[in-house]
This record gives structure tokens, C-alpha cells and sequence, in this order.
């Protein structure tokens, strides 16, 4: 299950997301929040967090204005691994060498644009073995 969750200062860029999602096909779950009023991001960084590590096929977005805040909370966390990406290649590359398994984006920064093409890169990508593996479970020791 894909999951997603913003703060005040990523909810219309979540909001493009999900239209997006939805036209792909791609079943997500929102879990707030509903409005540009503002609110706390831990909030939601630890919902999304949560249903996330329920099973290892969950995978989450989380936007907030720079992506910093959702990416230090959300990595506090055994077996998140939450990449702030800020282009198409680095989310690629995220998934590859790091098995993201938490996209974090920025709000208020970049364009709707290549942030769907970050989605994409994130869900069509596979984590590669060997040497990107072993390092991933060096972080969880």
C-alpha cells in the first residue's frame, strides 16, 4: 500500500500528487492533512510512519515546505529509510543505492512537475542488491 501525508505548507502539492496517482491508477492513502491552515508535521510524519512499517511492501510520501522537517522526523525511526529528493534522478537513485521506502518532498520548493516525475522514479524503481544491501542493513545493526 502506498501512503501520503503532508503538512500545511505540502498540501496542495499532495494534493497534485494524488490526481495524479489516481490517473495512473495507483491506490493511495491520504492521511492528512485536509487544509493549508496550519498544523504540526510530526503529526502526520508519524501516521504515515506507522502504517508504513506494517508491512515491508508499504511505501509512503511525505511533503512539507523544504522536506527537511518530514525527513528528520520520519527517519528517528528502525526501518525507515526516508530520502528528501530534489530531482527525478536522485529519487532513482535513492531507491537504487538507499531502498527508500519513504519519499520526501518539498512543498514549497521545485515544481509539480518533477515532483510527479519523483512519484514515478519511486515507485517504478527496484533497490538494488549486493553491496547497496548489505549497506542498508549496516544502518538498522
Amino acid at each position: 500500500m502506498l501512503y501520503i501525508a503532508s503538512d500545511h505548507a505540502g498540501f496542495l502539492r499532495k494534493q497534485k500528487i494524488i490526481e495524479y496517482l489516481n490517473k495512473k491508477g495507483v491506490e493511495c492513502t491520504d492521511l492528512g492533512t485536509d487544509s493549508t491552515q496550519s498544523t504540526d508535521f510530526p503529526i502526520y510524519a508519524k501516521l504515515l510512519v506507522k502504517k508504513v512499517l506494517e508491512d515491508k511492501q508499504n511505501k509512503g510520501i511525505l511533503i512539507c515546505g523544504s522536506g527537511i522537517g518530514m525527513s528528520i522526523c520520519a527517519n528517528r525511526f528502525k526501518g525507515i529509510r526516508a530520502g528528501l529528493c530534489t530531482s527525478p534522478k536522485i529519487a532513482k537513485l535513492a531507491r537504487q543505492h538507499n531502498d527508500i521506502n519513504v519519499l520526501v518532498l518539498r512543498g514549497r520548493f521545485g515544481t509539480t512537475f518533477g515532483a510527479k516525475q519523483m512519484v514515478n522514479n519511486f515507485l517504478n524503481t527496484q533497490a538494488l542488491e549486493g553491496k547497496y544491501k548489505k549497506r542498508m542493513q549496516m544502518i538498522d545493526e
